[in-house]
This record gives structure tokens, sequence and C-alpha cells, in this order.
């Protein structure tokens, strides 16, 4: 009862995200800070399944992210879909490119698999960058402004703020979907594997097809916040293959703690505010980055949470002994 009262109160928090940035006077570097908060955390929740419930740590995660980016330029540049076409061909892409990945480490744990992983993500940044038709070193550009027409009504837009309302329903979109997936038969069995994989197998359940499973459903979240990243920046080019998307979904993911419903938002929301309101300079800020990932894994690993949890126990007085 307790854990179901804070997933709503989770939810309800999320909800009223919405109405920050007319809280902070509408004004145009609050939407841009919300909107990139919400695409980057949504990108962030992809890996999250991966590293969260499989704790296995895919560092090739930026493929799907950027795959989602890379079919709402073409197909949005080349062949003039809508956004609710270029997001389903996101989608298929990014699914197609999970089963291929899925399938090819599926023998492979832990360091094995999160180098391969990471291979791949630098083969497809290399292809990206040499291949014309996905604009090589220069990318694509000229997205026009998204478009999702329905029922005779049009929405999407081109600025922040006409971008803002789309980013937060795929924010709560992602965050009903996770919520559900804890509570799904995949994700009691992906942690299930995680944990005990000899219980696991005893109770019937396939590691292999729950790995993969897990893997292939994380792809596509990943690939719409590219996909809506692409609408937001008007450009595609190779940098979203850059470690630096690497490390921020990974640090969004572990500076709050893992399995926390709220944890790669309020992650992402801390670094996203630090760079648009208290950057001390694109590398310094990646330097900062880098440390705060590097501090969490070393001296809290269990997040900001767990820090809060080890405080809370040095404050509590020892139990005294009765004599």
């Amino acid at each position: 009862m307790i854990k179901r009262h804070a997933t709503s109160f989770a939810l309800l928090l999320a909800g009223l995200a919405y109405f920050v940035p007319s809280v902070a006077g509408g004004a145009p570097a609050a939407y841009t800070a919300c909107t990139t908060i919400a695409i980057l955390a949504v990108m962030a929740y992809g890996a999250d399944l991966v590293l969260s419930y499989l704790g296995e740590v895919s560092l090739g995660h930026t493929v799907f992210w950027a795959a989602g980016g890379y079919s709402a330029a073409i197909l949005a540049v080349n062949y003039g879909w809508n956004g609710w076409a270029t997001a389903g061909g996101a989608v298929v892409v990014s699914l197609v490119f999970a089963c291929l990945l899925g399938l090819a480490t599926l023998r492979t744990r832990e360091f094995v698999f999160s180098l391969v992983t990471y291979a791949a993500a630098v083969v497809a940044m290399e292809i990206a960058f040499n291949w014309s038709y996905l604009g090589g070193s220069d990318g694509v550009v000229g997205i026009p402004p998204l478009d999702l027409p329905l029922l005779g009504w049009k929405f999407g837009g081109a600025t922040n703020d006409e971008l803002w309302p789309i980013a937060w329903l795929l924010l709560m979109a992602t965050l009903l979907f996770i919520h559900r997936f804890r509570r799904s038969r995949l994700g009691t069995s992906a942690l299930m594997v995680q944990m005990n994989p000899d219980l696991a197998t005893a109770l019937g359940v396939d590691a292999r097809r729950v790995r993969l499973a897990v893997f292939v459903t994380s792809a596509p979240i990943s690939a719409l916040a590219g996909w809506l990243y692409a609408y937001q920046r008007a450009y595609v080019g190779t940098d979203m293959f850059e470690t630096y998307f690497l490390v921020l979904m990974l640090t969004a993911i572990v500076i709050v703690g893992r399995r926390l419903l709220l944890g790669p938002l309020i992650g992402t929301a801390l670094i996203i505010v630090q760079q648009n309101f208290f950057s001390i300079g694109g590398d310094g800020d990646k330097i900062v980055l880098g440390a705060v990932l590097a501090a969490i894994l070393l001296l809290w690993p269990k997040g900001l949470v767990g820090f809060l949890d080890l405080l809370a126990n040095r404050r509590r007085p020892a139990p005294q002994n009765e004599d």
C-alpha cells in the first residue's frame, strides 16, 4: 500500500512538472531546459531498463538514441513524412537494431557485454559518418517542424515552447510504461534473473529469452527520445553517438538511485540545470559530469538515496545494552 501511494505521488509530481515553465515566467530558457530534460530523461529510461533490471551496462544505447534521430531526419527531409510516421519508423528501426545486437550479445555478460555494445556504437557512428545517405560528416539538416495531425488538429511546432507539451506527454507515457513494466511478468523475471539466476532457471524462467526481451523493449524508448531531439534541433549528426550522451544517461540513472521511478528524471534535471544555469563552459561541464559519475560509483554506489540512508543511520543513536 505504501509503495502504491509513493508511485502515485511520483506520477503526480511528474504531471505537475508540466506547469514549471509557466511558473518560471514562461521564459524561453525555461521551456528549453524543461524540453531538453524531458527528452534526455526518456533517453535515460531506455538504458535504465537494462542497467536496473538486468544488471548490465549497455554502452551501445546511443545507437538506439541516434537511430531515432536519423529516422526522423531521413523520413521527414527525404520523404516528407509527418511526425507520427517518423516516430513509427524510429521505433521499427530501433527494434531491428536491438534484435540484431541483442542476439549477438545473448551469450555475453558484464564486461564483455559492455564492450560489444560499445563496439556496436563505434561501428554505427563510423557508418553514419561515411555514408552520404545519412548525411555523412555534415549530418542531416533542414528537418521541418514537428507535425502531428490528429482528428483535424495539428500538434507540434518548431520552438521549445511548442514542443514542450509533446515532450511532457512522451515523458509521462514513458513513466507509465516503466511503472507497468516494473509490475509485469517480464520485469519480475528480469529481476529474478539478475539476482538469483539459478532460482529463476529452477522456476522455469528462460534467462536468455528474458534478457533479449528486456533489451529489445528498452530500444524504442531511447529511440523516441532521439526522434523528438531531432525535431528540437532541426539537425541530426554523428554527435548523437558521442560519449557525452552515454555518460549523461548513465549518470542520470545512478545519481539518485536505481529502480526508482523518478530516478532518471531527477538525475537528468540536476545535470541539465547545472549545464544551463550554472555552466562553467562546455569542457568544464563535461568534466563535472564525469566527476559526478565517478564519485557516485566509488563513494555511494546506491546513489543519493543510499547516501541519505547512510547519514540517517549515523544520526540514529546506538542501542544501549541493558544490564
